[in-house]
């Protein structure tokens, strides 16, 4: 770990600076020698006398730098220091000219006449009210602002999370946090119970106190949601919670149901087991129940002759749909909510087609989505209509400091008569919560998804979950078509469901199988990218290729296999633009993957129009990169997006991304490393299906032959805590 140093000093230049982020490059004169500083530091200017600690690190662009953690700043004293620090500009409506006569007019006291009376302030030549009402509150916000980051930063808190704390709760945050500083487990900063725990130690809480024993329950809770799990067996809980806040069990039992009583938990019985749930995902779970069954429920103006309806379709079309395509098609025409299953090949396009072709006949409004960017982009190329994201679908909402929120929701509903959600296997619970509250009630709903492919990466198993339960009517295409059945791809997908191994190896085809241990299969990946494969098919190494992991440790895991390549394909030269950010060099041309949704960071099209929102799963290239400014240019498709400050945490380099990140997507070719090294826990059915099925034009699975037998034999479904199912199929859930 690096070693904290501390540098006391006068700003002489910022370089940069971001008002909605707090994020500057300044040059401090430190007992006459310049260091450059980079960190948030909120409304810094030139003259003021800082104090910040941090780490010292090497750019290798502009030599050696303070990382600040910390930040402090002394009001400028003397009118010769106020009157610089006016004049560089850090309040609005206040330049140099208008600074001179400020200061001019009240001397030593004018910071104090700036915060407290703008009323003087508006009298001097070149202000107005507005103006110095103006100036008066970005001076306290910002001087509030480093209170709380000085203040909070005796109990461990960086100026980072007390900036993101002081947006959120505002002046009082300080007292909030010496009362409970377990909230630092929550919203906005998250951050480790263990370092919340550090910061109570110090203020004298008692390790049974009970807000530290429900912080404890509330993150284990949140923790396995990261693991996909909606609520816990309250045995389990309970167990586990005693073991990691050390903490005598009927202690927590006690505390738990105090919670419960209180309404910050949820306790329910399903199947004889009792499960704890955090609020927000029993509610969740309730809705979805509640909002499927009613539907079903619901009277439907059912087409006279569906029948007739899909004849004349396939007349007009020249085809015949099969039994299982023909049954699912008048399914969706008789009944309100469906869902439509099946692998690769099974016709799954064709049948919605003929869905949407029917319902438009009927002048319903059909609106389709997808949970991802580049799945709303191959259902609208096989659809030829437009499809948009989920959270495009319901508009979303996201301010600075604010809980994501959509524009269409109950009293705001969607304006359409039917939704067709494709890719639904990735579709977490929240989301999908959220996608039903924004529907009319008699809206139609039909689930498309592959329920073989692994579950969403948020909590929840809902698609599973729903065919399961046996409520909603669900139709399962099997069938493998002639032309599809071509494709070893495809055979290989289909046999993997089964149970079965490959075919053999054959010469020709878009499915090879090679062997080889684990540092020749991490060689053996590395030239099928960047030689073997662009020489035999033409494809472009960047562009055409991902390789898929299971994993991301190892000799045959993204992270080596990402260094390796960029290397390889995209290495340092003179006057190409990179930067490294936490570690990791980030290159021009590199291809990059945007790793958790943001929706409020900026787009623009080709087509000029400026929008929101970068989704989970979105792959681009970056275009340019600028150390100084710390920021980096990237396009996604048609969009250019400019990530700086904490979002370019969002961003991974994406030679080799883990299959979990490839749900959704898919790719002219794959590459899949199977090496011996994979961890167990890893080795199973839903994840080399879900790699498998990624690949539409060739796929390479490369490795130990032994793993990929013993991933596909593995039908070890990953377990998700929920009681979706049990209430779908609750007579007293209604």
């Amino acid at each position: 770990m690096s070693k904290t140093e501390t540098l006391t000093g006068t700003v002489e230049h910022v370089v940069f600076s971001n008002s909605e982020t707090s994020f500057a490059v300044v040059e401090i004169d430190a007992a006459g020698e310049l260091v450059t500083a980079v960190g948030e530091m909120p409304g810094v200017a030139e003259g003021e006398e800082v104090e910040l600690a941090g780490e010292y690190i090497t750019h290798p662009t502009f030599g050696l730098q303070l990382k600040v953690r910390q930040f402090a700043c002394r009001l400028p004293q003397g009118e010769a220091a106020v009157l610089r620090y006016l004049a560089s500009g850090p309040l609005p409506g206040i330049g140099p000219v208008t600074a001179r006569r400020i200061v001019e007019t009240f001397g030593e006291d004018t910071l104090l006449v700036i915060e407290n009376n703008p009323n003087a302030l508006a009298k001097v030549k070149g202000m107005t009210t507005a103006k110095a009402i103006a100036a008066s509150n970005e001076f306290r916000r910002v001087f509030g602002v480093r209170e709380a980051i000085a203040s909070l930063a005796r109990v461990g808190v960086t100026a980072q999370q007390a900036i993101a704390l002081y947006k959120h709760y505002g002046p009082s945050v300080l007292d909030m946090v010496n009362e409970n500083p377990y909230l630092l487990c929550g919203d906005p900063v998250w951050i480790p119970f263990r370092e919340a725990d550090a910061i109570a130690s110090g203020l004298n809480f008692e390790k049974e106190n009970g807000q530290r024993v429900r912080a404890g329950v509330a993150y284990v809770l949140r923790h396995n949601l990261n693991n996909g799990h909606c609520c816990l067996p309250t045995h389990k809980l309970l167990a586990t919670v005693a073991k990691f806040i050390d903490v005598e069990q009927i202690v927590i039992e006690e505390v738990v149901d105090i919670a419960v009583s209180e309404g910050e938990l949820v306790a329910h019985e399903c199947g004889g087991k009792e499960y704890l749930y955090l609020p927000e995902y029993f509610r969740g779970e309730m809705l979805v129940a509640t909002h499927l069954k009613s539907l079903l429920a619901m009277p439907l103006e059912k087409m006279q002759n569906p029948d007739k309806a899909i004849g004349l379709l396939e007349f007009a079309g020249g085809l015949k749909y099969a039994p299982l395509q023909r049954k699912a098609i008048e399914t969706a025409l008789t009944e309100n909510c469906m869902v439509l299953t099946g692998g690769p090949g099974t016709g799954k396009t064709t049948t919605i087609n003929a869905m949407i072709a029917l319902f438009e006949q009927q002048g319903d409004r059909v609106a389709l989505a997808a949970p991802t960017g580049r799945a709303a982009k191959r259902m609208s190329e096989l659809c030829a209509r437009d499809a948009k994201t989920i959270h495009r679908l319901l508009e979303v909402e996201y301010g600075s400091g604010e809980r994501l929120r959509f524009v269409h929701h109950e009293q705001n509903p969607l304006k359409c008569d039917v939704v067709i959600i494709d890719e639904m296997s990735m579709v977490d619970l929240p989301l999908f919560e959220s996608l039903l509250r924004a529907l009319r009630p008699q809206c139609k709903i039909i689930l498309v998804g592959d329920s073989d492919q692994l579950p969403s990466v948020g909590a929840g198993n809902v698609l599973r979950d729903i065919i399961d339960s046996g409520v909603v009517p669900t139709v399962s295409l099997r069938d493998i078509f002639r032309q599809a059945a071509e494709s070893r791809i495809i055979r290989t997908a289909h046999g993997i469901v089964e149970g079965k191994l490959p075919e053999g190896n054959e010469k020709e085809g878009d499915f090879f199988f090679l062997e080889a241990g684990n540092a020749a299969a991490a060689d053996l990946v590395c030239s099928l990218v960047a030689q073997r494969l662009p020489k035999a098919y033409g494809l472009d190494p960047v562009r055409d290729i991902q390789v898929l992991c299971p994993s991301k440790m190892g000799q045959c895991g993204t992270q080596t296999l990402n260094a390796r390549l960029q290397e390889i394909l995209n290495p340092a030269e003179p006057g190409k633009g990179q930067l490294v950010y936490m570690g990791v060099t980030y290159r021009v041309g590199d291809k990059v993957m945007q790793v958790r949704n943001n929706y409020d960071i900026v787009y623009r099209r080709d087509d000029g129009e400026n929008n929101t929102g970068a989704f989970n799963g979105d792959l681009g290239i970056i275009l340019k990169a600028d150390p100084r400014a710390q920021t980096l240019t990237v396009r996604i498709d048609d969009k250019t997006y400019v990530y700086s400050g904490d979002a370019l945490r969002e961003l991974e380099i994406a030679y080799a991304v883990t299959i979990h990140k490839s749900q959704g997507s898919e790719f002219a070719a794959v590459v899949l490393p199977t090496a011996g090294d994979t961890p167990t826990r890893l080795c199973y059915r839903n994840l080399i299906y879900t790699g498998v099925t990624r690949a539409k034009q060739l796929l390479v699975v490369c490795g130990s032959k032994s793993t990929f037998g013993g991933m596909v034999e593995n039908d070890r479904r990953m377990l998700r805590y929920s009681c979706l199912a049990a209430l779908l199929a609750d007579d007293s859930v209604c």
